[in-house]
């Protein structure tokens, strides 16, 4: 038999992944086979964060002028947000059309165009393709083919869409409407902080031993929150005793979670802390008492506030503190935090002062994402050589309908969040299989 005579079979091989089933049909159950499996890793990179979702990329104070561009990453793809010379913001994949090296290399900067430094491929700010070395070739030799064509070989585009200086991007055809997308409750508590020009003030990167989901758990969790930060319970910065919410999206994979301030009482606090491991310490007190010094943006009485949108994206506002955070992963076990400060163009220097220096107490070299960062650590450590049908237990707040609640002490916006994550994945639950 010849080469050419052997029959070629072209039929994919069957993704096992196929038959993966989430136990429980309201994601009280979450296998830990998810924080660390290769193959769900690689499907998380090519369903969620290239598929029919908006990821969170920049805010648009950090492009403020035409040529203005920030590099950073959607999954594991490098992207580049730039404001174009017409003053549009777009975004596109930061790897060559060419030989797929990285073509912008700084973090930050302005440039009307961008060069390859591999074969000086140039690219105008949108990520066009308008210069090629060569072209014609040299001395009658080489050069590109007569029907290459430079507007075919530009940098892979992102669609883009803006709400209130904040920007989205999708790798998808047709993503959803970005407000649809968001619901009402997000929409409804990002249209409270963004109420007006922002000033940047800062930036924090925190690398963290864990799995990008667990940190994503982590923020939806009100539940650790007055237990693991000793600092927010003892201070009342955040406690489970305090008045609050826990507000979902329509698909369960967007939250908000907050808590009021000065809304609960000594005695209450005594009572819910008894047992518990000194997270409530009466006889602690700030030796400098300006550091939680609050004085409110808004007249609402909340005090603690976490946004976050699947599937990279947190905006927080403690006490005066706001920022975003972008969760960008590196690996089944490793993770980037990306952190951007940020007030008020019309912020007066002294309250612009009393914002940098609270932020210290919330980012990772302080006392609220440090224990955060570490107590994922410590259940990706443990998780690691689980058996494949381990999962963990997610039932504070009930079991059931994953609805909003009147309250914090819940774990049901983690069940949201898992609720969605399967369903972009393809994991139908056991019992619908």
């Amino acid at each position: 038999m010849k080469l050419a005579d052997i029959p070629v079979h072209a039929a994919a091989p069957a993704d096992p992944l196929d038959g993966f089933r989430w136990p429980t049909d309201d994601f009280t159950r979450t296998p830990y086979r998810v924080f660390t499996d290769e193959a769900i890793y690689q499907r998380e990179m090519e369903r969620i964060f290239r598929g029919p979702v908006w990821n969170y990329l920049a805010l648009e104070a950090e492009v403020p002028e035409p040529g203005s561009y920030k590099t950073v990453q959607i999954g594991n793809v490098p992207v580049v947000v730039s404001r174009n010379m017409q003053g549009e913001v777009t975004a596109f994949v930061n790897r060559c059309a060419h030989r797929g090296a990285t073509v912008v290399r700084q973090e930050f900067g302005r440039a009307e165009g961008h060069a390859c430094i591999y074969h000086q491929w140039n690219y105008d700010s949108s990520g066009d393709l308008c210069g090629v070395p060569y072209r014609r070739g040299l001395n009658g030799c080489g050069g590109y083919p007569k029907d290459f064509k430079p507007a075919e070989h530009g940098l892979q585009k992102l669609r883009v869409a803006l709400y209130k200086g904040l920007v989205f991007g999708s790798f998808a055809d047709e993503p959803p409407e970005l407000l649809a997308y968001l619901g009402t409750n997000i929409v409804t508590h990002l249209d409270r902080i963004f109420v007006k020009p922002l000033k940047v003030l800062g930036y924090h990167r925190q690398r963290i031993s864990a799995n990008w989901k667990l940190y994503f758990e982590n923020i939806k969790d009100p539940y650790h929150a007055g237990l693991l930060h000793t600092f927010m319970a003892t201070f009342g910065v955040y406690r489970s005793t305090q008045k609050g919410h826990t507000l979902l999206s329509p698909g369960g994979g967007h939250a908000v979670v907050y808590s009021v301030t000065n809304t609960d009482s000594v005695e209450s606090v005594v009572e819910a802390y008894q047992g518990t491991d000194n997270k409530y310490q009466t006889d602690f007190a700030l030796q400098e008492p300006g550091l939680l010094q609050w004085s409110p943006d808004f007249h609402d009485g909340i005090g603690n506030l976490i946004v976050s949108v699947f599937p990279n994206m947190v905006v927080h506002q403690i006490l005066n503190t706001f920022a975003t955070r972008q969760v960008r992963p590196l690996g089944t076990g490793a993770m980037e935090l990306y952190w951007t400060y940020f007030g008020f163009e019309d912020d007066a220097a002294e309250r612009t002062a009393a914002r940098l220096q609270q932020l210290n107490l919330v980012g990772p070299a302080g006392y609220i994402s440090m224990e955060d960062g570490e107590a994922i650590r410590l259940v990706q450590q443990s998780i690691t050589g689980e058996s494949r049908d381990a999962t963990s237990f997610i039932e504070m707040g009930g079991r059931g309908p994953i609805v909003d609640a009147d309250h914090v002490v819940t774990e049901v916006c983690t069940r949201g969040l898992w609720q969605q994550y399967a369903r972009t994945m393809g994991f139908a639950p056991e019992a619908a299989a």
